[in-house]
């Protein structure tokens, strides 16, 4: 049996255990709840535990190399600079469309108030923290007086600029130091990774005991809260690329709309079924050469894209921070959305190839704006739907990229 469909029964049965614990008030019902809500947490504890040092080595590992390689050169940076853009629209976009949408779930206010917390006293509807930041500000923080300080107080956004900069920096070392921390920041990456595989082994019993204290609390309303969330997130990703990826890619690359389906259509198939975006990169340089783009488009455009590029990312991330926000009946404000989306762009760099790896990269953004990062437990359980419908945009943006640049490969 699959981890995604452990991490399935996991949530369905601590929903359906939940359900029957809803409104119970015995002291059996008031004991299991006690028990099972420390696993949660320590569950919760041990992802996040591992967000900054996993987020940083990969941007640091991941800009540094690109920065560093002298390949990269102008059309590296127009890939660069166009996948931002890609990745930006999409953010923007899912915002603009999940907000009002997500506003129509019905979730029991008196329930959610009690998801969130003693912490919480505030009046439902009211955002998360109290007397946000204006933009200015936001932007001010951006730049951490201290970085160590920033990582120890969970800031992740000011530790993702400073890991950006960093990676900059570090291309105009000379060859032999920079090799030498791409190497040991490369170390901490794959283990980090491995790390956060082993958690993830935890995640039917971790997802299980999430569920049990948010089904007691919100019933009935959180499974349709959940549905809401996947019939969206999925429509968004695909509405994303017909109206935005293919487009671009068409017009762009200057292909028929058949030529441009049937260059994506093998590799979004391979993409579609293994929800690893690495895993369909021999398929996409097979379909790059195949339609005849230059070598240094499917030779090193389309590599480095499929590394970094995460289209269906940017749509996802803020919808199911949109999706948490909701079901906690917390307004998010302007600048808190802003910074949402300022921080989908830099972690969509930080996202790894394999099966759930948005997931784990929306922690920085719950922390971002200030959402309970115990709702990505529930993400995770329902992402085995979403990952296909992502991951495939995430290789349609990297093909996109391509197509596009051709003509400036020569």
């Amino acid at each position: 049996m699959s981890l995604a469909t452990r991490v399935l029964i996991g949530l369905i049965g601590g929903f359906l255990v939940g359900l029957a614990l809803a409104g119970a008030s015995s002291p059996a019902a008031a004991t299991l709840l006690a028990i099972v809500t420390p696993v949660g947490t320590i569950f919760i504890n041990l992802i996040r535990m591992t967000v900054i040092p996993l987020v940083a080595s990969m941007v640091v590992a991941s800009i540094g190399s690109m920065a560093a390689s002298g390949t990269l050169g102008r059309v590296g940076t127009r890939a660069a600079a166009m996948a931002v853009a890609l990745v930006a629209i999409a953010a923007v976009t899912s915002v603009f469309v999940a907000e009002p949408l997500f506003a129509r779930v019905h979730i029991d206010q008196n329930a959610a108030m009690a998801l969130r917390g003693p912490v919480a006293a505030a009046p439902a509807g009211t955002a998360a923290s109290p007397g946000p930041a204006p933009l200015v500000q936001l932007l001010i923080d951006l730049v951490p007086q201290n970085v160590a300080k920033a990582a120890a107080d969970g800031a992740i956004l000011p530790v993702i600029v400073f890991s950006v900069l960093f990676g900059i920096a570090l291309a105009g070392v000379t060859a032999e130091r920079r090799d030498a921390v791409l190497r040991v920041v490369q170390g901490v990456a794959d283990a980090m990774q491995r790390l956060v595989a082993a958690i993830l082994v935890l995640a039917p019993a971790g997802v299980f005991a999430l569920a049990v204290p948010l089904a007691a609390k919100l019933g009935l309303a959180a499974a349709g809260a959940v549905v809401a969330y996947i019939v969206l997130v999925v429509t968004l990703t695909i509405l994303v690329g017909v109206f935005l990826l293919y487009p671009v890619g068409i017009i762009g690359g200057a292909m028929s709309p058949r030529a441009f389906i049937s260059y994506c259509a093998p590799a979004q198939a391979v993409a579609f079924a293994s929800r690893s975006s690495l895993a369909a990169l021999p398929a996409m340089v097979e379909s790059a050469e195949r339609a005849g783009l230059p070598a240094v488009a499917s030779r090193l455009i389309l590599p480095l894209a499929a590394s970094v590029s995460r289209v269906g990312a940017a749509v996802a991330q803020p919808v199911g921070v949109l999706f948490l926000a909701r079901l906690y009946d917390v307004t998010l404000s302007t600048a808190q959305l802003t910074s949402m989306v300022f921080t989908v762009i830099l972690t969509t760099f930080s996202v790894a190839g394999g099966p759930g790896g948005s997931i784990i990269a929306m922690v920085p953004v719950l922390a971002a704006v200030n959402l309970p990062i115990e709702g990505i437990g529930i993400l995770l359980a329902v992402d085995t739907i979403p990952d296909m419908f992502r991951t495939t945009e995430n290789v349609t943006g990297s093909l996109t990229i391509a197509a596009v640049l051709r003509r400036h490969s020569y």
